[in-house]
């Protein structure tokens, strides 16, 4: 059995494409997954599987969400390794220098390939700093990530792939959550 971590793109927020947490679980049993755990209302659920293509579980997810709550959502699957690395990758979060409440991290379904820094460059703030390492792209936004122009939709149309961003706090905490599902 492999652990993953499922990111739900756009649930809950605002009011928006709402589903209640122990629904969302009992739904991710129904598909056959097991020490099912969600993190926070914003679509972060743990699960394992015996399933080794995170294609096929995301589509999996993705459509039955549509068929239970009846809208498209974004889905990404990471395993915990891929996680783990992503933790062990982050630029900003050794350093004094860095506030963590202000790092956050988008999660990309696909490494870029053609990056364009210029453009980047020019929708961030002078005090953000950014860093793309494989599929996660590492942000320090001092002033919040509800003011910044570098958020999702600007990544998902810039690099042409699916985005979802977490903050540090919550990346940490599925990250300890997956080390205690693992263990078991």
């Amino acid at each position: 059995m492999t652990t993953y971590i499922s990111l739900l793109r756009g649930i809950n927020i605002g009011g928006h494409k709402k589903i209640k947490m122990d629904s969302l679980r009992e739904n991710f049993s129904s598909l056959g997954y097991s020490n099912i755990n969600t993190y926070i209302q914003s679509g972060n659920i743990l699960f394992c599987s015996k399933e080794e293509d995170k294609t096929k579980l995301e589509k999996e997810i993705s459509s039955m969400i549509m068929d239970k709550y009846g809208f498209d959502v974004p889905v990404l699957v990471l395993n915990s390794n891929e996680l783990t690395e992503v933790i062990t990758n982050n630029p900003f979060a050794n350093s004094i220098n860095y506030n963590k409440e202000f790092i956050h991290i988008t999660f990309l379904s696909n490494e870029a390939k053609e990056i364009n820094f210029k453009e980047i460059d020019s929708k961030k703030e002078s005090e953000d700093e950014y860093k793309i390492i494989n599929k996660a792209i590492y942000l320090y936004l001092p002033k919040g990530y509800g003011n910044t122009k570098i958020h999702n939709n600007f990544f998902e149309k810039l690099l042409k792939t699916q985005a979802t961003t977490r903050n540090w706090k919550t990346c940490l905490e599925l990250f300890e959550m997956s080390k205690q599902i693992t263990s078991h």
